[in-house]
């Protein structure tokens, strides 16, 4: 009997791996596709291309701020922070619950950023699953 069950236990915790490792594939190419978006969208707004980034946000975005109030906002914080020396991922988290937002994907990114003028700043960009895409629907700078 014992035999039996540490055979049963054995595959038990076999397919229990098997499950994870499955199950886990898709959270990481979400997680790397997400990243992969974040990285175009801050090519927009690395070379000041503002109205760029903001049409090739989210709905979600577009829909809380105005592209004319992105505008103003992001060249009054990344102006005075001079071009990017390097970027680095510290973090990608999957969510599928963010506090503030309706439920749906998303990846929250946080970049260790060196700017010529700001040599740490922790960059967080929350791009998100919008109509079959992964889109920035958040971007702050610290």
């Amino acid at each position: 009997m014992a035999i039996f069950e540490n055979t049963r236990h054995l595959l038990l915790a076999t397919g229990l791996l098997a499950c994870l490792a499955a199950c886990q594939a898709p959270a990481d190419e979400r997680v790397t596709a997400a990243e992969q978006a974040a990285r175009a969208w801050l090519a927009d707004v690395d070379f000041g291309r503002y109205d760029d980034a903001w049409h090739n946000a989210a709905t979600l975005f577009k829909r809380q701020v105005g592209v004319e109030q992105w505008r103003g906002a992001v060249s009054g914080v990344r102006t005075p922070l001079g071009n990017v020396q390097s970027r680095d991922v510290k973090s990608a988290t999957f969510a599928t619950s963010l506090p503030g937002a309706p439920d749906g994907e998303y990846v929250v990114l946080q970049f260790e950023t060196v700017f010529d003028n700001k040599a740490s700043a922790i960059e967080t960009v929350t791009p998100m699953l919008d109509d079959g895409e992964w889109r920035v629907s958040g971007y702050f700078v610290n």
